[in-house]
């Protein structure tokens, strides 16, 4: 017996429809890119459909096999990442850093976009003043709990403040704000932490040129801004979107925007453009075959292994490493000195 055919008109149709499919998620892709560089400062970052998702969401923010599951395995490739980086620089600007455990210790740090403080709470414990921000207030109120609760942080409840960041060189502050990355800039000023993190944020956010210039102006010369995204890729389409959100369901469907997805190689290109002063140099000033050098900025991929239910930072200079940077990666850009 002969397999069924469709009758070819029927067939031409699925045909079309799959290929207008694939044109308007590569348009997608190309649309996101333009629309984000004809943005301008004045516009907000903030996406109030975003905020009442992961609010919605909030209460699972401490649940390690809810919502937020991968988040919790991730965290500790993020904080490996950036010890990893600032003890690098440490040792390229010819200070002594005797380990990755202390490189922390005394430095006022951002957490932008801070969710439920699971950064936060590592960023403190490992001995940073650390100050966590969220546009939702219900993030803000879960993250604020859960560290009220843990006598071993040294936890306060905060104040909006025109003041800098708290400057303890003892244990590591804790403080959570209910704002925003552009609000911040407007009460305390540019150039006041040593390390800006926004991790997991860059893919949910309007304007996103906008907040990347927030971000960076809240670094101080020769300071750290660190980044976690997802490439704009059809692998990334195809682990974050059809398989995470509406096959597997880890996690709600609509969570992620594909056309949001940041791909490497314009953050590269943003901070290759950006300068902190008309005078000053950019960020990035020069690549070598596309990538910048070590000391001013670094790409890796992050990739999850389901044998193992842990993720894994794709070393550096491995044999496809490129290919690593297709779906999760970090950033890590340094402020030149002025």
């Amino acid at each position: 017996m002969k397999p069924s055919r469709l009758p070819k008109p029927a067939s031409r149709a699925i045909r079309y429809h799959s290929a207008q499919r694939h044109q308007r998620l590569y348009h997608a892709s190309r649309a996101a890119f333009v629309s984000a560089a004809a943005s301008t400062g004045s516009q907000s970052s903030v996406n109030p459909d975003e905020i009442a998702l992961f609010s919605r969401l909030s209460s699972q923010w401490w649940d390690e096999r809810g919502e937020f599951q991968m988040l919790h395995k991730m965290n500790p490739v993020r904080i490996q990442f950036i010890r990893e980086k600032l003890l690098e620089m440490r040792r390229e600007d010819g200070e002594d850093a005797a380990s990755a455990d202390d490189v922390l210790k005394g430095l006022n740090v951002l957490d932008v976009g801070c969710g439920g403080g699971l950064l936060c709470e590592s960023l403190a414990r490992l001995g940073a003043n650390t100050l966590g921000v969220d546009a939702s207030a219900s993030n803000i109120g879960i993250a604020s709990t859960h560290a009220s609760s843990d006598p071993s942080l040294n936890y306060s409840l905060s104040v909006k403040s025109t003041s800098p960041a708290p400057t303890s060189r003892g244990k590591g502050a804790l403080t959570y704000e209910h704002t925003s990355a552009e609000d911040v800039l407007a009460t305390r000023g540019p150039r006041q932490f040593d390390v800006v993190c926004s991790m997991e944020v860059l893919e949910h956010v309007d304007n996103p040129r906008t907040f990347l210039r927030n971000c960076a102006d809240l670094v101080k010369p020769g300071g750290h801004l660190f980044l976690s995204t997802i490439s704009r890729t059809p692998l990334a389409y195809l682990l974050t979107i059809f398989a995470a959100e509406h096959l597997l369901r880890l996690v709600t469907p609509g969570t992620h925007t594909y056309a949001k997805y940041v791909r490497p190689e314009e953050l590269t290109q943003f901070f290759g453009d950006y300068r902190s002063a008309p005078e000053s140099r950019p960020w990035i000033s020069r690549l070598y075959g596309g990538v910048p050098t070590r000391t001013e900025a670094e790409t890796r991929g992050i990739i999850y292994v389901p044998w193992k239910g842990e993720w894994t930072l794709v070393p550096r200079g491995a044999v496809g490493a490129r290919w690593g940077e297709g779906c999760n990666y970090l950033f890590w850009v340094r402020r030149p000195l002025e």
